[in-house]
């Protein structure tokens, strides 16, 4: 195979987008598939819920409980996790996170009353832990700075398909009850674990560590790409945190962390309670898995688009915060239309094209702040406790729909958390090397 010519003045431009377009076909088709599979794995226990409360004798504060405890676990172990990462590497970490939660995931069709079923929980938040922020860290050893928002939102489109896809493909699975002797949700956690498995031994073949390791990739482009990550590297240093220490003590990465965990309260609040929310408004008969999907899938097309703005006119907090105030927009519609199924479809679609489209700008941030094993700690950090919002968020949301009847309540709740949101992330001060230095980089 022929050597590509080296990166010159003239060809730089469009060489580094070949380079980069290479990188996204091996890695983010790959880590998109991971990732839909762990998000399904860690939300399926919404469509078992009736058959688990029955067969097990749940109570339902036991189940919402046992629900909730996966975070426990996930936020406990997340910090260690990306830091084994970044020391042994994530072709073999990945791996071992993967296969461990496929298996503790296969594992909980065994569970027979509570006790078990809230070990289970926890077990499965403890193995699952470190898989995304393992995967956001990854992607910064591969991606350019200046590129980032775009390819987060191409791996973190995950979330919103996996709601669009695993609904049917869960509903699917249940209906399987009785075949061979086992429920529904026994089928469901078995068949719904073993592709994290498969792909977990498929990631010892598909991930490379690091691009100096890369034989798939051309011998310049290999060395350019290894050149300008390093160089990345040393300016975060220079630049921003470099120890695990500093960055755990740093006032901007727990501002970070606040605004991380306002999003996912938010995103947790709608997504568990949006099908009972057009439900309710719908009556009943009416089937709501289209009006369901589609704020979804206007999510994908807004987090690509918006990532690639954020990308070419290199700023990144303004862009959060305009999509938190139009998330919080859509919001404010929902409870003035309240009684209209169409206009609250409309309202959670300009919503969830907001605040989804907040999570691949939003995660080009820490990388800017943190260098080293600072960002190990500092990413996982950030999700650990963020990721608490999916107990604040669906929680808050019930409570006040039980004290006030209705859900405008707690919507208007999560509409001034993404203002607050917004507020915080514009207030942060990040680095003034512009994002694009490192296009200057050649070898």
């Amino acid at each position: 195979m022929l050597s590509s010519p080296p990166l010159t003045s003239t060809s730089d431009d469009a060489r580094r987008a070949a380079v980069i377009a290479r990188v996204n076909r091996r890695i983010i088709p790959f880590a998109f598939i991971c990732y839909v599979v762990a998000y399904i794995d860690r939300v399926n226990i919404g469509f078992a819920a009736r058959e688990l409360q029955h067969d097990l004798g749940l109570s339902a504060t036991e189940y919402g409980l046992g629900a909730r405890l996966f975070f426990l676990g996930y936020c406990l172990f997340e910090i260690p996790s990306n830091l084994i990462l970044d020391r042994v590497g994530a072709r073999r970490w990945i791996a071992r996170i993967m296969i461990g939660w496929g298996i503790v995931s296969m594992a909980t069709m065994l569970i027979s009353d509570v006790t078990s079923f809230m070990i289970a929980r926890v077990v499965l938040g403890i193995a699952e832990a470190g898989f995304f922020p393992g995967m956001v860290l990854y992607l910064t050893y591969w991606v350019p700075a200046a590129e980032r928002a775009r390819t987060n939102a191409l791996f973190m489109m995950a979330a919103p398909v996996s709601v669009i896809i695993g609904a049917p493909v869960s509903e699917a699975i249940m209906r399987m009850n009785g075949m061979f002797g086992l429920r529904g949700w026994q089928w469901l956690f078995l068949l719904e674990g073993l592709p994290a498995v498969i792909l977990g031994f498929l990631a010892l073949r598909v991930l490379t560590d690091r691009p100096e390791q890369a034989n798939w990739l051309p011998a310049d482009d290999r060395e350019w790409l290894s050149a300008t990550m390093s160089a990345e590297r040393a300016q975060r240093i220079q630049t921003g945190h470099g120890g695990v220490l500093s960055s755990l003590g740093s006032g901007r990465v727990w501002l970070l962390t606040l605004v991380y965990l306002l999003n996912t309260s938010v995103t947790y609040g709608i997504f568990l309670w949006l099908p009972r929310m057009l439900q309710d408004t719908a009556g009943p008969g009416v089937s709501v898995s289209l009006y369901t999907a589609i704020p979804f899938m206007a999510a994908l097309v807004g987090m690509v688009l918006i990532g690639r703005h954020s990308d070419k006119t290199a700023e990144r907090k303004l862009h959060v915060a305009a999509c938190a105030i139009t998330a919080s927009v859509g919001l404010l519609i929902a409870v003035a239309f309240h009684g209209n199924l169409y206009m609250l479809v409309l309202a959670f679609t300009i919503s969830q094209v907001g605040q989804r489209s907040v999570m691949s700008v939003f995660w080009a941030i820490p990388p800017m702040l943190l260098g080293g094993t600072a960002a190990a700690a500092g990413i996982a950090l950030i999700n650990a406790i963020g990721n608490l919002g999916g107990f604040f968020g669906p929680t808050m949301m019930g409570w006040l729909r039980d004290m006030s009847g209705g859900y405008n309540g707690g919507l208007l709740v999560l509409a001034s958390a993404l203002i607050l949101e917004a507020v915080l992330v514009a207030s942060l001060r990040l680095p003034a090397a512009k994002l694009e230095a490192a296009r200057s980089t050649k070898v």
